[in-house]
């Protein structure tokens, strides 16, 4: 009889994993992940490819993981995608490949994300190599940036023979994935593997060199045939309201690095992260929940305070099901006016207002207006901004690269106004997903192989 119904993974029982920070969804075992291949239907024509924006052979890979060729099956995936265990837990596949996945039209999606993660975990494990080193082709190319959008970037050259440098700030690869996604959902010795697996392919890395200052972009230019940016967006932004230089108010940025870059959960911590008895994380999308999650782990009151309704939230669904789970709150259709402060300009509470939700904007989401007279304080001891982050561009110094109004670089295709330099994820974009870098830095390479083989 055929299986319909979709395979879930296991987890860590809440009550469990809001005490330490391992990953909350366990991979597939082998019997789970024949059995959701098994519910694949091989379509002709799969829309799941289409809703990929790296393009991976989908039905390819589950077929080949159906007939038990794990190698295979590793190898079809990384014809596309330079980070698959990367993109198996953070991609949000429900808004792309299985949301238009056939099967979903009558039952549940097939669990495309858990079995790209099934496969690059084994594939890891066993020392699978996606490909054999090339041979080089004397073209050189500088990297800015060791993020999703870099290290794909990295990973298209260095396959097709180039001689690929990146150069990143700070001490460890891996951008937004080393700093900014917790560890319960991304676990960093699987961005290191990922990484080793370009050094393998000949890339070299350079940690603790600020481009912009250490070397500048004018320098790289001459050094290399091309260079790409790929410079991310972490800068934080702020609600602008008095009181938010209080001891006691954080970017989420702040929080995420200091936990996962410089593990402020440890006991031993050199840089801890205060202990607060109530939080309020001020946002609703993923990073919002990784900042208030983490919170939580550290034996924090800590809620989300967002100003439109649930229905609204940005972050991925499975994300804010795994937070309610952890018993964090949502304080919805609130919005912040003013933070409390102490004579030591300590967090003490905020005044809040209620918010109402609108017709829907030319973007699609619903305008919010405050309701009048409905101020109100909530206490809390710690306030985290969780409202997007903008371009840092500190890289571009004595460079003549265009910009945008919004301060993001300006391309055609993927590239600059500057010949030979090329830019993309969210320094282009402003802040989005990890496939969507990911697409731009396969662009990128694209555009700049075409370029320098002409």
């Amino acid at each position: 009889m055929e299986n319909s119904e979709r395979v879930k993974p296991n987890v860590q029982p809440a009550e469990e994993r809001v005490k330490n920070f391992k990953e909350v969804e366990h991979v597939f075992s082998k019997e789970q992940a024949l059995q959701e291949s098994e519910r694949c239907l091989q379509c002709a024509n799969p829309r799941c490819v289409t809703g990929c924006p790296v393009n991976i052979a989908i039905p390819h890979f589950i077929k080949a993981i159906k007939d038990g060729d794990i190698k295979r099956a590793y190898e079809i995936i990384s014809e596309s995608s330079s980070l698959p265990a990367v993109c198996g837990r953070v991609c949000p596949q429900e808004k792309q490949c299985e949301k238009l996945c056939i099967r979903g039209i009558k039952s549940e999606p097939v669990a495309i994300g858990a079995l790209e993660r099934y496969v690059a975990d084994l594939a890891i494990q066993n020392g699978y190599s996606a490909t054999n080193i090339p041979e080089k082709n004397g073209k050189a190319v500088a990297i800015v940036g060791s993020g999703p959008s870099g290290l794909t970037c990295a990973g298209e050259l260095a396959k097709a023979g180039y001689e690929v440098t990146i150069y990143e700030i700070l001490q460890k690869a891996g951008g937004v994935l080393t700093y900014g996604i917790p560890e319960f959902r991304l676990p960093k010795d699987i961005v290191e593997k990922e990484v080793d697996g370009l050094k393998k392919l000949g890339v070299k890395i350079l940690t603790d060199v600020p481009v912009g200052n250490a070397i500048t972009l004018n320098e790289l230019q001459e050094k290399y045939d091309a260079v790409f940016l790929g410079t991310g967006a972490g800068l934080p932004k702020f609600m602008g309201i008095e009181g938010e230089d209080a001891n006691g108010v954080f970017s989420a940025n702040e929080i995420l690095t200091r936990i996962n870059l410089m593990g402020a959960y440890k006991e031993d911590a050199k840089t801890p992260i205060k202990k607060a008895k109530k939080a309020y994380v001020i946002g609703g999308g993923n990073v919002a929940i990784d900042a208030v999650r983490s919170l939580k782990r550290l034996g924090i009151d800590a809620n989300i305070m967002y100003r439109r309704s649930e229905e609204e939230l940005p972050a991925r669904k499975v994300e804010i099901e795994h937070a309610k789970e952890e018993g964090i709150g949502f304080k919805l259709l609130t919005n912040p006016k003013k933070i409390f402060v102490d004579e030591q300009n300590n967090v003490t509470g905020m005044e809040v207002v209620d918010m109402k939700l609108g017709e829907p904007g030319t973007d699609g989401r619903r305008k919010v207006t405050e309701i009048v007279g409905s101020e109100h304080v909530v206490n809390c001891d710690m306030v985290v901004m969780a409202l997007g982050t903008g371009p840092n561009h500190s890289a571009l110094k004595e460079s003549d690269i265009e910009l945008s109004d919004r301060g993001l670089i300006i391309v055609n295709g993927t590239k600059t106004s500057i010949d030979n330099i090329y830019a993309g994820g969210d320094a282009v974009t402003g802040a989005a997903t990890v496939i969507l870098a990911m697409e731009a830095g396969k662009k990128a390479a694209k555009e700049i192989m075409e370029s320098l083989e002409k």
